[in-house]
């Protein structure tokens, strides 16, 4: 027997509820009927949770009851699991302290961007947020002991947007997904809009030559059927868009062209009704399809940027062949642990970064170097994960997987540079969020100005006005150009870390190099020893070595690869950034490094000899002396980088003077500047030094950018306006550099200069156009100058330069 019912259906299902209970929840203020206690469990947890929005953005009840829980509800709290967040959450050296990176579906203009990033920053435990309006990319920092990143997505959910964390192949799917969707609603546009542009064509020619009035009612009436499927299926996106922006009390991109379109359906249903006055159904189908045709370009330029950064993950392969023992497993690459050994096969792509522990061949590293050509790699050798096996098997063993790899770290640095805004992207997404209420309120204005004036055109002024604006320009210009820039720095592999770079780049005055390392190769190798007392060259060699033990500088690496097993050691070292070394030896105080360092440290006198044949030497010498006398001289030879003198050469071509430091003598420097064609010069400078030479730059007013390799140029990295490192992979987590040149492709440096040029350039071309454009076209529009159609083309027109423009960088 059935239960009878109160007629009362459950504010959660739907279904009726039994007259016998008396169950509510308070939703929104008002307590709401439910049939049954489990109706009353889910909608209480949607409602502690802070997501009773749910029940006011739903469009239908669900069709069974295991649908009532609505999906992200039960989603969104698993991206709470630690190991769910070991796939995309990193976490800093407070364990508290996390960052994620989001996929944005909905963001359409800058004032969405404006209204999650304000969202987001408002909750507790929320440090720092960077949307990209370009990628629809977010970067959430937040403290997890404060903040759930379930709770972070729930936020993001509640004013009409999702999130979800960054996979790169989801990414691509949902880029896809719209892509077809847009698809679809241009092609609806299209079709029925074809057939009301023939009629709207016999009605104007009607109007003109004469028409009876049956016919023009009936061609009214088939227009009306003809654009219900256009505002039904292709509008409907703006209309959702500006529905939810006046929702959460914000005016964004798409307002007033709902209000456009709205407007002109409502007026021309109306004059249709009545069976007089003008109808505007041809004016709003063309606003769809052309504002659907500028969508659609832009969605490709964002999947053309997204690709371009997304194709350095797919480098690495989903699986590798681990050998245990004698066996091979074929795992995933994720499985993968330091220490591990696999097999890879000719023509695969390495999984993880490593050490070659048998077997030679030749590898493209192509992703680092730039370079196609194979390099050969034998055991003892380090390999990148994603580099190429091109001839022979290899056996590598583990040394870095996940997050610590070498991609993991061009990704993350590249991830970091797409979403930092310059200066000029703060002011240029501003004023795109308030020109929209300038625009209503220049429309309002125009409509009660030609209403007074008693013109019938007032409405179609007025409409015209409202579509004719292009905001939508103004939040692409920087953006756009960004990602673009983004994507070829990191073919040519340098890429920015810090916010200010390319603004900054682009000023730039004065480029200042380092010579070892930077300008010329750095793999030293010692040239000759010259000894100076009774102790022979293997003996200096040793004592040498045990004093450059620690060191990290190119000229101990080449001291040291010279010993293989030393049985000299050396206590008590003291190392003197850019001048020398100095420790105790069986008793006795040794010193090595450059003549100002035995200068100091030495209680004898150079003799003017020795000093003319040290600034004879056409290389890189150092001096091996005790206290008392000089003991021998080290020559080494470096090689100058292919590619240094065509940087050069394109940097002064470019108005930019070029200067040298070095803590090499001043023969040997001045050797290379002028090989190069380098302006200015300083020889035997230590790093204090070198950071006062960029200063007194800084202080005449020149932008200085200071390249080195980042072990003995810390400070004046640091000081520079603009830091480049030359950074091999294991250095990029670490590095504190503006850029790291991840290539040994030197000319790369004048290359990002120029680059940074173009991008700041076509930034102001497409802030300009946009402002001139809007500047021209309202007071056109206002003066009835501008009808409604054509300021459709018009707004779409301006979007499509802006992104055509910004689409340049990419060739």
């Amino acid at each position: 027997m059935n239960s009878p019912t109160s007629n009362k259906p459950c504010y959660h299902c739907g279904l009726d509820v039994p007259a016998s209970f008396d169950i509510t929840v308070d939703i929104d203020g008002e307590p709401r009927a439910m049939c049954c206690y489990g109706c009353q469990a889910v909608a209480q947890s949607i409602v502690d949770s802070g997501m009773s929005d749910f029940y006011r953005y739903r469009t239908d009840l669900p069709a069974t009851p295991e649908a009532i829980v609505p999906e992200f509800v039960a989603q969104l709290h698993a991206y709470d699991n630690p190991v769910v967040q070991k796939q995309f959450v990193t976490s800093g050296e407070d364990g508290d302290i996390r960052e994620v990176s989001l996929i944005l579906e909905g963001i359409v203009c800058a004032a969405c961007v404006w209204l999650n990033e304000k969202t987001l920053q408002a909750l507790d435990g929320v440090i720092e947020v960077n949307i990209n309006y370009a990628t629809h990319r977010a970067r959430v920092r937040w403290d997890d002991s404060r903040l759930s990143l379930s709770h972070i997505l729930e936020a993001i959910s509640r004013i009409g947007y999702m999130a979800h964390p960054y996979d790169a192949e989801r990414h691509q799917l949902i880029i896809e997904r719209e892509r077809k969707t847009q698809l679809k609603r241009l092609g609806v546009a299209a079709v029925f809009g074809m057939q009301i542009m023939i009629l709207a064509v016999a009605m104007y020619t009607g109007e003109w030559w004469g028409m009876e009035a049956g016919f023009m009612q009936t061609f009214r009436w088939a227009s009306l059927g003809l654009v219900l499927p256009i505002l039904w299926f292709s509008s409907r996106l703006f209309f959702q868009n500006a529905w939810r922006d006046m929702t959460n009390g914000r005016v964004g991109m798409d307002v007033p062209i709902a209000l456009g379109m709205g407007i002109a359906f409502i007026a021309s249903v109306y004059h249709t009704i009545i069976g007089q006055g003008a109808v505007y159904y041809d004016s709003v189908s063309m606003f769809t399809f052309f504002l659907l045709i500028a969508r659609y370009f832009e969605m490709v330029a964002r999947k053309r940027s997204s690709e371009q950064t997304e194709s350095l993950l797919r480098l690495t392969p989903a699986v590798a062949t681990r050998l245990d023992g004698k066996e091979q497993q074929v795992v995933p690459v994720a499985e993968l642990q330091v220490g591990d050994h696999i097999l890879v096969k000719p023509g695969d792509n390495i999984a993880a970064d490593g050490i070659v522990v048998r077997g030679t061949s030749g590898v493209n590293e192509s992703l680092l170097t730039g370079e196609s050509f194979p390099v050969t790699k034998s055991a003892g050798d380090q390999v990148i994960g994603g580099s190429t096996n091109t001839e022979n098997a290899l056996v590598i063993e583990v040394q870095h997987t996940g997050d610590e790899t070498v991609i993991a770290s061009i990704h993350r640095l590249l991830e970091e540079a797409q979403l930092n805004k310059p200066r000029i992207a703060f002011l240029a997404d501003r004023f795109a969020s308030r020109f929209v209420l300038v625009i209503l309120s220049v429309t309002a204005l125009v409509a009660f100005y030609w209403y007074q004036q008693g013109s019938e055109f007032w409405l179609e002024y007025s409409i015209a006005t409202l579509v004719v604006t292009c905001p939508c320009a103004l939040s692409l210009a920087t953006p756009t150009a960004l990602t673009a820039a983004s994507g070829q720095l990191a073919k040519l592999g340098l890429l920015p870390v810090k916010e200010h770079v390319l603004e900054t780049l682009a000023s730039a005055t004065d480029f200042v190099f380092d010579k070892t390392g930077t300008l010329t190769r750095g793999r030293l190798d010692i040239d000759h020893i010259t000894t100076l007392a009774d102790l022979d060259e293997t003996r200096c060699l040793q004592i040498a070595a045990a004093l450059e033990a620690e060191s990290e500088h190119p000229l101990a690496r080449a001291i040291l690869e010279r010993v293989d097993q030393n049985p000299v050691t050396a206590t008590q070292c003291h190392n003197t950034p850019g001048t020398g070394i100095s420790g105790m030896i069986d008793g006795t105080l040794w010193l090595i490094g450059n003549s100002e360092h035995i200068r100091q440290q030495a209680q004898f006198e150079l003799s003017d000899e020795l000093l003319q044949q040290l600034n004879d030497q056409q290389q890189t010498t150092i001096i091996l002396a005790t206290q008392t006398q000089a003991v021998a001289l080290f020559s080494f030879a470096d090689e100058i980088r292919e590619q240094a003198k065509a940087m050069v050469a394109t940097l002064r071509a470019s108005h930019i003077h070029t200067h040298l430091l070095s803590g090499d003598q001043s023969g040997i420097t001045e050797q290379v500047a002028k090989q190069l064609h380098i302006e200015s010069v300083a020889a035997e400078t230590r790093p204090e030094t070198k950071l006062d030479y960029v200063r007194q730059l800084q202080q005449q007013g020149r932008i200085v950018v200071m390249t080195g390799d980042g072990i003995n140029d810390a400070p004046v990295l640091a000081g520079a306006d603009v830091s480049i490192a030359m950074g091999s992979g294991s250095e990029l987590a670490t590095t504190h550099a503006d850029m790291v040149l991840i290539s040994d492709q030197i000319r790369h440096i004048a290359s990002g200069y120029l680059l940074a040029r173009k991008t700041f350039s076509i930034i102001k071309q497409n802030l300009g156009w946009a402002i001139a454009y809007n500047l021209l076209a309202i007071p056109a529009a206002a003066a009835g100058l501008v009808q409604p159609w054509l300021a459709a083309i018009g707004m779409s027109a301006s979007s499509l330069i802006v992104v055509l423009n910004a689409l340049r960088l990419s060739r």
